[in-house]
């Protein structure tokens, strides 16, 4: 019993060091944590963060609609996290303002799932914008289905306040959330250069930190889930073995030793250690070279670029120099010959990322492949990749979610909604047609009559947007 009783003391001390070091590894200036509706002043999450509560007097600054009404789920879900037990709702335009001490890019979190109750849940349509950039439009996704989603964004903020705007679609649609998080990014978070993959061309761009990012993947190759706890900006990693296309010949590798972080390369707030110890790896067993590739499939939005991040480290060679393969997004050669120990100092299990720019085409699937290449070595690891993540880029209107700007948005609200000015448009048409009709019955005219002009004026919501961010191209 005293033996079972020190084991689980070392085992929670050790969690508590862990804990200790992944919050003392980075402190965002800016990190607000909202639970939307509660009226408790903080609320505890399952990954030990501190949520506070949008009805608390210290909370009440960020918060600027007065027609809002907050809702408590009667019944809440034991298996979700007190985050979804609340929410806020609005039935008009309103918006949450979030002061920035720390002016530059920054994590954005969106957190929703319906709550049970008398509200019908499938009228939630609504688009959420951000600073000029319009992040979610919930036509895109069932809003009234009971699953959690949370919508992961990187935005430049370059103003002392960050503006979140919730816009229902129509009158009789409302908008809601169940809780934000505002947090300031690391400044080695994302480069402001890439390589820009193509069929016929693979060339260096500059001036991507002038756009913004939404993560449509975070994925741990070979390894397990990571969860906001063992992440240090709260991140969740998922496995790959959904995305995973071809694996034959393939493996998992497991990493216990300590992971090389190395100043001015990959640090922990790009990957963790737990998405850097693991990988998937090709390994020749004979004097022969395999012929193959490990290839991940994920569908996309067409219509988009897409910044595409491999992370690499080599955590299953038994010594340095032996690892030379190719690396392939969306069938393209994106990397030839990459020699892990070549850009990590010559140093083994040391972290390694490279960002790619793509086009999402009409297939509507990104494809990343990695194989052996043609200075790879017989007895040796022939190919690895550790973790993957997929962010979609903002398109010329600055929108995540289709061809419509912030702008627009605002502007259709204030006309008074596009979709139900339609209707209106028809029958003053009909009126009129009426009244032409009864006119010529009384007076006995049997000319041509010419055609009153109708109102024409109606909200931009289904035209494209001048470029609001006119800097927010590729």
């Amino acid at each position: 019993m005293a033996t079972l009783s020190s084991t689980l003391a070392l085992y929670f001390s050790f969690a508590l060091l862990c804990f200790n070091l992944i919050s003392a590894s980075f402190s965002p200036l800016d990190h607000y944590l909202i639970n939307c509706g509660s009226p408790e002043h903080t609320t505890v999450d399952f990954d030990h963060r501190r949520f506070t509560g949008d009805v608390s007097d210290s909370t009440a600054s960020f918060l600027t609609s007065t027609e809002s009404i907050s809702l408590a789920d009667p019944n809440p879900c034991p298996k979700s996290s007190p985050i979804y037990h609340t929410a806020r709702v609005f039935t008009r335009p309103s918006k949450y303002k979030f002061v920035i001490k720390n002016p530059g890019m920054h994590l954005v979190r969106l957190h929703f799932r319906r709550l049970r109750g008398s509200l019908d849940f499938s009228n939630a349509k609504f688009h959420v914008l951000a600073n000029g950039f319009v992040l979610f439009n919930s036509l895109s996704v069932e809003m009234g289905k009971g699953f959690e989603i949370v919508k992961d964004y990187v935005i430049g903020v370059d103003s002392d306040v960050l503006v979140i705007t919730f816009v229902p679609s129509e009158k009789s649609n409302f908008a809601f959330v169940n809780a934000i998080e505002v947090i300031s990014a690391p400044n080695d978070l994302i480069a402001d250069v890439a390589q820009h993959v193509s069929f016929d061309k693979n060339e260096q761009i500059h001036g991507l930190l002038k756009n913004g990012f939404e993560t449509m993947y975070r994925v741990n190759v070979g390894g397990w889930k990571v969860t906001p706890f063992n992440d240090s900006l709260w991140r969740t990693w998922v496995t790959d073995d959904e995305y995973l296309k071809s694996d034959d010949g393939s493996s998992k590798v497991h990493f216990g030793g300590r992971i090389n972080y190395q100043e001015g390369g990959a640090s922990r707030e790009v990957g963790p250690d737990n998405v850097y110890n693991t990988a998937r790896v090709i390994r020749s067993s004979g004097n022969s070279i395999p012929e193959l590739k490990m290839t991940w499939t994920f569908p996309v939005t067409k219509g988009y670029k897409y910044l595409v991040r491999m992370h690499f480290c080599d955590i299953a060679s038994i010594a340095r120099g032996m690892l030379f393969f190719n690396v392939y997004v969306n069938n393209n050669l994106a990397y030839e010959n990459l020699d892990l120990t070549e850009v990590t100092n010559r140093l083994l299990a040391s972290p390694f990322y490279a960002d790619f720019v793509v086009d999402g085409d009409s297939s509507g699937v990104l494809t990343l492949s990695v194989g052996p290449s043609n200075m790879s070595l017989p007895h040796a690891v022939d190919a690895i990749l550790n973790g993957v993540e997929i962010m979609k880029i903002n398109n010329s209107v600055g929108s995540f979610d289709g061809k419509i700007c912030a702008h627009a948005v605002l502007k259709s609200w204030k006309r008074g909604n596009g979709n139900v000015l339609y209707p209106m448009l028809a029958a003053v048409f009909m009126l009129l047609m009426a009244f032409v009709i009864m006119h010529r019955r009384r007076t006995g005219v049997t000319d041509s009559v010419a055609w009153w002009r109708l109102p024409t004026e109606i909200p931009e919501v289904n035209l494209k947007c001048g470029n609001q961010l006119s800097s927010n191209k590729l």
